[in-house]
């Protein structure tokens, strides 16, 4: 069959390159329209899916039409198949666990004040010693120095008080025990 005189084929392998390229521009620069979808219980409507959709079943009905004699309709239909399958585990095998990853594994300074580390070298008196924050996205080792100029053994859990220069300056941490309001 060809509609407007133009081979199937060719109106699929049209189809594949725009739609292609619309998912890879979509993919790089979704973040900077901050377009996710188009609702909380609408995720199938997410356009990148839409895209994935349209170049998937392009490509198996270019591929179906060019290496095959099946009848049109069919070969519409098991693109249409191929194209939800490959989506829908596309959605559920990387979308969703990527959208529920953390965001950022990013922190300032600033937010280290008040958390709790543990000395993994020595901090003398009047000098440097090293410090790691444990986290649920992982470790932070920083260079550290006693906020209240005392020496800090290693293994001593302290409180970070703030942080200068890159630099935090932390107290040894006690930990209150039976504290009742």
């Amino acid at each position: 069959m060809e509609p407007f005189s133009i081979p199937l084929e060719t109106i699929y392998l049209y189809a594949l390159i725009i739609s292609g390229i619309i998912t890879i521009i979509f993919v790089l620069f979704a973040d900077v329209f901050h377009f996710h979808g188009a609702g909380e219980g609408l995720e199938f409507l997410n356009p990148v899916l839409i895209f994935a959709f349209v170049t998937i079943m392009s490509a198996s009905g270019y591929l179906f039409e060019k290496l095959s004699s099946i009848h049109y309709l069919l070969i519409l239909g098991i693109s249409i198949v191929i194209g939800l399958i490959l989506v829908t585990l596309l959605h559920v095998f990387v979308l969703v666990p990527v959208s529920k990853a953390e965001e950022s594994l990013v922190y300032k300074e600033s937010d280290l004040q008040g958390r709790v580390g543990t000395v993994i070298t020595s901090i003398p008196a009047d000098g440097f010693g090293e410090v790691i924050i444990e986290s649920t996205s992982g470790r932070i080792a920083k260079p550290a120095k006693s906020f209240d100029a005392d020496s800090i053994p290693n293994g001593t859990r302290v409180l970070v008080v703030q942080v200068k220069n890159g630099v935090l300056e932390v107290t040894v941490y006690q930990q209150l025990e039976n504290f009742t309001l």
